[in-house]
């Protein structure tokens, strides 16, 4: 059985959540009652879509012509990992070991070569702000015909990248050098999750060595976050959602500081305030009182965020979920500012923002046109302020359409995971699953 198929008897093996029409109808309508209450954009304004179309035209003759002005690294060996359902790949990475440090590349699709701020894909991903995923239905921040064609670092195809190279001691995990440039790569194989987890398993399996010395990277970066302070709400993640994340992490971090510390420019800094101490007292008894979970006495001390971290990891996985309910409906939003001022409270940060996904996320794409730039957009504060508002607009879109589909009898979680597929026979449509 290959790699990716459902298990037999699995939720996923039931295939789609089969639906009447009259549902589908229902739900589209809810969907478009709450773009226009919430001005979520759906449709691509032609003018869009055309200029798109136009920047996928002779691709390959476009990245040979900037072969020299940018740093050749088709001959590194690179991968993307990603779900195994991911329709593009905007990050990857490549990794070497040596003499007391790691050297770490994190790759990301080159979006503001295509979309720059003269454009309609400028103007209209500004609107968007952000991707918005609904279980089952996408908005798209970008056009997926340029997000999943030229902009996708797929494999054994020359693409476009903007590559932040990391130096990174072996023993402190600190920045040695960072070199963030203009790149062109050609990835060697387009992973999924799973794939990566059985190449750890036997790293004779092509890139096993390779995911291997990532994956001992990124435990070490997991292990020296949560030492710090960091807030580690999802503490079971497999292997290989540990090496993405702590790639990008390390990557954003690496950029925000380069930004602040070296450039001293302003940028859209993700902030996060943190709770106050009767807030956290709140959490923190909200958790003690849950049944089977308890905080280890040497949890207890001047940082809650270590205190829930260690119930995470000691508790039942039944009690997860609560747990980290009762931390969020304490903690402020996180948003983005023009300067890094109070830092990142639930990464432990002082500086933090975001670079590795300018395919969904206007924040990344505005760094990356100030990173290779060098110059600050003149409404930076009104456009921290645009992305704030319009990622919170989109959070609550997907909380009301996941009670929307509740209501009707459908599971938000098969839904997401299965899709939908419409019956016209109401006895077929199982949708109650």
């Amino acid at each position: 059985m290959p790699d990716d198929e459902p298990k037999p008897g699995s939720a996923e093996d039931q295939g789609p959540v089969t639906i009447t029409p009259e549902l589908a109808d229902r739900l589209a309508e809810k969907r478009t009652d709450l773009f226009e209450e919430f001005e979520i954009r759906d449709e691509f304004p032609r003018e869009v879509i055309r200029e798109a179309e136009a920047r996928t035209e002779d691709v390959y003759a476009e990245i040979e012509a900037e072969i020299d002005e940018r740093e050749d690294l088709r001959d590194l060996t690179t991968w993307t990992t990603d779900p195994v359902d991911a329709q593009d790949f905007d990050d990857a990475i490549s990794i070497k070991r040596e003499e007391g440090a790691y050297r770490l590349w994190v790759h990301i699709a080159d979006v503001t070569h295509y979309v720059t701020p003269e454009t309609a894909m400028w103007e209209e991903a500004v609107q968007r702000a952000n991707t918005v995923y609904l279980p089952d239905y996408t908005i798209h921040m970008l056009p997926p015909v340029l997000a999943e064609t030229v902009c996708s670092l797929v494999p054994n195809e020359d693409r476009l990248a903007h590559t932040v190279e990391m130096e990174i001691d072996d023993e402190t995990l600190s920045f040695e050098d960072i070199d963030i440039y203009k790149s062109v790569i050609n990835s060697d194989e387009r992973l999924t999750y799973k794939e990566c987890e059985n190449r750890l398993e036997d790293p004779s399996l092509p890139l096993g060595e390779e995911n291997e010395l990532a994956f001992e990277l990124a435990d070490r970066m997991h292990e020296q976050r949560k030492e710090d302070g960091s807030l580690v709400l999802n503490p079971r993640r497999d292997r290989a959602h540990t090496i993405i994340e702590e790639s990008m992490l390390k990557a954003n971090k690496a950029v925000t500081h380069t930004l602040m510390w070296d450039r001293g420019v302003e940028a859209m800094y993700r902030v996060h305030p943190q709770p106050t101490p009767d807030q956290w007292s709140e959490a923190l008894k909200e958790i003690q009182e849950l049944d089977g979970v308890s905080i280890p006495g040497d949890a207890w001390g001047d940082d809650p965020r270590k205190a829930v971290n260690a119930a995470l990891e000691e508790s039942p996985g039944r009690q997860l979920n609560k747990i980290q309910r009762a931390v969020l409906k304490v903690m402020p939003r996180a948003k983005y500012m023009n300067d890094p001022f109070g830092g990142h409270h639930a990464l432990n940060f002082d500086i933090y923002g975001h670079f590795t996904s300018p395919i969904r996320r206007l924040s990344d794409t505005i760094n990356h046109w100030i990173v290779h730039e060098n110059d600050v957009p003149e409404n930076l504060i009104e456009l921290c302020d645009h992305a704030s508002d319009k990622q919170k607009d989109g959070e609550t879109v997907e909380r009301l359409y996941k009670q929307f589909l509740q209501e009707v009898g459908l599971d938000p979680h098969a839904v997401n995971n299965r899709g939908v597929e419409v019956v016209d026979d109401p006895a077929e449509a199982k949708h109650t699953a």
